[in-house]
């Protein structure tokens, strides 16, 4: 049995899809090209994930340091002096 029988006549909810993508995480790339008279004006290359941020750190634990909150905060906070010295 195939895997589009086995869902063809399940109810899916929004919610349902919502937890598999957060708990998974999604990827979607697409291009948008905006043109009038055949003469392209605006190119746009569209990437976009979703995901949890928990599920984003366990896919790579090399990165998990620099997705913690307080390093974020030492960021911002270094931004800030930044501005403030100009």
């Amino acid at each position: 049995m195939s895997q589009r029988h086995e869902f063809e006549n399940k109810e899916v909810g929004l919610i349902d899809i919502l937890d598999v993508v957060l708990d998974k995480g999604v990827a979607i790339k697409g291009d948008l090209i905006l043109s009038i008279a055949g003469i392209d004006l605006v190119y746009l290359d569209l990437r976009v994930l979703i995901s949890s941020v928990e599920t984003l750190i366990e896919s790579n634990k090399e990165t998990a340091a620099t997705l913690s909150s307080k390093q974020l905060d030492r960021e911002k906070e270094a931004l800030d002096r930044v501005i403030n010295q100009s």
